[in-house]
């Protein structure tokens, strides 16, 4: 079933750009999609009825499950691929009728692109990389090139073949090399894919830092973390958006324990009203009205009931929550009942789909926490328990 857009931001409607406040907006979208399709042969439809916004300056990250669009949404937004109908308009250049000469064109001038593989040219240096780039612009500036690089942090490696850099240092290479035509727009497909912790951490801190100086952004990841640190959160689901959420970690943490709550009080056979959750702000009540308009609850007086959505969202909470538990206290010998909540609640925010399917394939599908609480069913558990 495709889901329809329920989300709207509760502080600005999210399809609008930017404004001074007197109704004038401050700079044009740099992107605007209306009404994308893409369709494969025999009738294989990878983007439905995509309208999509992004105001010069921002932040998207693109989410959702494997299939669902992301990178034909993005390669299309970078003219690397063509949309089968529908209007696609970057920085004020129409995609949607352009010659593959006038796509290559655009490419060069308008977008920079950074991929999970690095693709760096291996007999090449560092500089070499960047001055390949500029060449298939205009005419190489090695003094130009040297200034990225040391924007990158990667001046003192100048002079090293991508097989003599680590892969985080490859990666600000290849960031580098995507910013050398001063773009538009950068178009980053799981820049961290490849890398460990500490240079994912890395890459991220430099992908913040071009966003701070006002570089436009759209990034496919899989990672809510790294999802949380954009602006905006596009979700795909089928070839749609899903949904389009604008809220900080910190609200999207308070959500999740709301539900989890929720949830608690309604296995325990209690009905789940107001004054009985503990809100995490405070006794902030605003945050339920909220929560009904971005569709995660049905009803929040006299009783909260979730919607479908929200008992989805709240399942895969506590299921986090529970498989951190059974992680903690299985594998590590954790058995403190204060020390297990608290890293639990830690893991419950952080752990993506993947590695939560992973950990639970790991315990060999478990179906009570170490309090004994049910942990609910994932899609790897089908047929195991």
């Amino acid at each position: 079933m495709v889901v329809e857009p329920k989300i709207a931001c509760h502080s600005a409607l999210l399809e609008a750009p930017p404004s001074n406040g007197n109704g004038h907006h401050l700079a044009a979208p740099v992107v605007e999609v209306e009404k994308l399709r893409k369709e494969y042969g025999a009738g294989v439809v990878a983007l439905d009825d995509v309208n999509l916004t992004v105001s010069d300056g921002e932040w998207i990250a693109i989410m959702g499950p494997s299939g669902s669009g992301k990178t034909t949404l993005l390669n299309i937004l970078g003219g690397l691929d063509t949309p089968s109908s529908g209007r696609v308009v970057v920085a004020g250049a129409d995609l949607s009728q352009r010659s593959k000469k006038d796509l290559t064109r655009f490419r060069a001038e308008t977008v920079g692109f950074v991929f999970q593989q690095f693709h760096l040219i291996p007999y090449l240096t560092a500089l070499e990389n960047l001055m390949m780039a500029q060449y298939f612009h205009s005419i190489t500036d090695e003094r130009e090139a040297m200034q990225l690089l040391t924007r990158v942090g990667m001046a003192h490696r100048a002079k090293h073949l991508p097989s003599q850099l680590s892969a985080g240092e490859q990666q600000r290479v290849a960031i580098a090399r995507a910013l050398i035509n001063q773009p538009k727009l950068l178009l980053a497909d799981e820049p961290t894919g490849n890398l460990d912790a500490g240079n994912e951490e890395s890459v991220m801190a430099l992908l913040r830092e071009l966003h701070a100086a006002g570089q436009s952004i759209i990034m496919v990841t899989h990672d809510p973390v790294i999802g949380r640190m954009a602006d905006r959160r596009i979700e795909l689901e089928h070839g749609r958006i899903a949904r389009s959420t604008v809220f900080s970690f910190e609200e999207e943490r308070n959500f999740d324990e709301i539900l989890e709550q929720i949830w608690t009080l309604q296995e325990s056979n209690q009905e789940a009203k107001p004054e009985l959750l503990q809100f995490v702000t405070g006794g902030n009540l605003k945050l339920l009205p909220v929560m009904k308009e971005i569709g995660l609850l049905r009803s929040e007086r006299p009783v909260i009931m979730m919607t479908d959505q929200g008992s989805r969202r709240a399942a895969n909470v506590i299921r986090r929550h529970r498989l951190a538990e059974r992680l903690f206290a299985d594998t590590f010998a954790m058995h403190d009942d204060t020390e297990l909540e608290s890293n639990a609640c830690t893991f419950e925010h952080i752990l993506s789909p993947e590695v939560t399917e992973r950990i639970c394939t790991f315990l060999n599908h478990p179906a009570e926490c170490p309090h004994g609480s049910p942990i609910p069913k994932g899609e790897c558990c089908v047929g195991k328990r």
